[in-house]
């Protein structure tokens, strides 16, 4: 394997001029920076890890830090997000790490310690709260940092893409009202999850705008806890015939606390999730849900984050997209 050394003297050019086109500086020609790439991925030339972190004075990390309980780590909606986000920041030469921390104070002294330590290059937020305080404390530090979601009232301009939960709620609601259910439930995320305002908030408009009574149980934006929000709602002669679900591991929790209760998804009770995980397709019967896209929310994250790094501007980085609905068989015209 050729050094640096070797292949700069097969180019006749200096070491420092091969380090920074390798590097990719801009005081390098772009005809030289190709000469050069083209030289080493022949000579089968890497560059050592180290030393260019050293030179760059940079991690070439980006991290994600996830908050979510002691013990607990089962978030496929999150990994679906890395490996979205994998390629492009692997093509720019950023590793992508991820980092578990139960929400609250444990959470933003992991959030101090990464930047203030260096530790990495730029920070993946996700989870947001109305008021959020790993957002206020990146604010004040111009550390380049993008989010999935938003807040409900954050002082200060921030890089995010965010699905329309407002409207996307309110467009599934109407359209289970279309279907003839009048008893639609919403089993509703937590309301300290910024996301599970929004999305309760779009089923309320809408269940008011057609003359009918909201009913909304708050629970866990997991499987248990839609299948205890479940067992809460069925049990008596008027239950609902619909159920709206924040996410689609409570749409599954509710599914199971259908099939508990003698009843059918969904001749008795139609069920709508969010998320579309991989899970969705294969639930018994599939399951009908929305989703912001991940792969391009990934690719799009990604983008953001990797021009905050370079120094660019947060100005005009704020995307509120619209949901994609996608029907499957657990929804269905109420029983007459």
């Amino acid at each position: 394997m050729s050094s640096l050394r070797t292949l700069a003297e097969s180019l006749g050019l200096s070491v420092t001029t091969v380090s920074r086109a390798l590097d990719g500086y801009p005081d390098v020609s772009r005809k030289t920076r190709e000469r050069v790439t083209a030289a080493a991925e022949a000579a089968g030339y890497r560059p050592n890890a180290a030393a260019r972190r050293l030179r760059r004075g940079s991690a070439e990390i980006v991290t994600l830090v996830l908050p979510t309980a002691q013990g607990r780590f089962n978030e496929p909606l999150y990994i679906e997000l890395m490996r979205a986000m994998g390629e492009p920041f692997a093509k720019a030469g950023y590793d992508l790490t991820l980092m578990a921390s139960p929400p609250g104070e444990d959470e933003l002294r992991t959030y101090r310690r990464l930047v203030e330590g260096r530790r990495t290059d730029g920070l993946i937020v996700v989870r947001t709260r109305p008021q959020d305080p790993r957002i206020e404390y990146l604010l004040g530090t111009d550390f380049p940092f993008v989010v999935m979601g938003r807040t409900s009232a954050q002082p200060g301009i921030f890089p995010f893409v965010d699905g329309d939960g407002e409207q996307g709620f309110a467009d599934a609601t109407a359209h289970l009202i279309g279907l003839g259910h009048k008893r639609i439930a919403h089993v509703a995320s937590p309301a300290n999850l910024n996301y599970a305002l929004f999305r309760r908030a779009g089923y309320e408009r809408a269940m008011t705008a057609a003359g009918l009574t909201p009913r909304v149980v708050e629970t866990e934006p997991d499987e248990d806890g839609g299948f205890e929000a479940g067992r809460f709602l069925l049990p008596t002669a008027d239950h609902p015939t619909a159920v709206l679900c924040g996410t689609d591991r409570i749409a599954m929790g509710v599914m199971r606390a259908v099939r508990a209760a003698g009843l059918n998804v969904p001749h008795d009770v139609s069920v709508i999730g969010h998320d579309n995980l991989p899970a969705s397709t294969y639930s018994d019967p599939p399951l009908t849900t929305m989703e912001l896209p991940i792969t391009e929310t990934g690719a799009r994250l990604a983008e953001m984050l990797l021009a905050r790094i370079e120094g660019a501007s947060p100005e005009g980085m704020q995307e509120v997209r619209p949901l994609r609905f996608i029907q499957r068989g657990s929804t269905a015209p109420p029983k007459l």
